[in-house]
């Protein structure tokens, strides 16, 4: 069998290897309860432990502690990374003590938090007066940005190789099957546009 024949093989067991071997970074590590924001807004349930993440909404920094509005979407079970091209899980806030720069934590950037559900506060978002659970941080992690690349079908994702250069990959165009593997990084994860205001 060719080497031009096994290339595209060995990339594609090293991406799904390093898949496999991620884990859940050690301060978002725990058991916590099966609730989303969305049935959060409804009250009822302060003193509950969630693991909740999204896309930030904004950042607002306060005396002595900056809340983190953000878009609720479902988490990865094998990292706790936000699904970023899932539908919304709905909208909440993290509060932590210190500042917290909205420059770096700027809108679009993706985070998971644990911590303790303490009510709700209410925001307007347009003309509607939105109930955001309001989650008492223990900890924020902060992901890196996903780079990017030309993907076959013109938008952009995650991707590296050694074996063939930034940007570049044997399969159909410049990614697996056109953009990513399946169409937007290797989970999946192409974002096409979430309406956060």
């Amino acid at each position: 069998m060719s080497y031009q024949v096994l290339k595209p093989l060995v990339v594609a067991l090293a991406v799904l290897g390093l898949a496999s071997c991620a884990t859940v970074p050690r301060e978002l590590a725990g058991h916590y309860a099966v609730i989303t924001p969305q049935q959060a807004s409804a009250g009822g349930v302060s003193g509950t432990q969630v693991r909740w993440g999204g896309k930030i909404i904004k950042t607002d920094p306060g005396r002595g502690e900056t809340c983190i509005y953000v878009l609720g979407k479902p988490l990865h079970s094998n990292d706790a990374r936000p699904r970023i091209g899932a539908d919304s899980i709905g909208r909440f806030v993290a509060c932590h003590p210190g500042f917290y720069d909205p420059e770096v934590y700027a809108k679009g950037r993706e985070l998971t938090v644990t911590g303790t559900l303490q009510g709700t506060v209410v925001r307007r978002v347009g003309q509607y007066d939105y109930p955001y659970p309001r989650v008492v941080a223990d900890a924020i992690h902060l992901w890196p940005v996903r780079l990017a690349y030309r993907g076959y079908y013109g938008y952009n994702s995650s991707f590296y190789s050694p074996f063939w250069g930034l940007g570049y990959s044997p399969w159909w165009g410049d990614g697996f099957y056109g953009g990513g593997f399946y169409g937007g990084g290797f989970y999946g994860d192409y974002d096409g546009g979430d309406d956060d205001d």
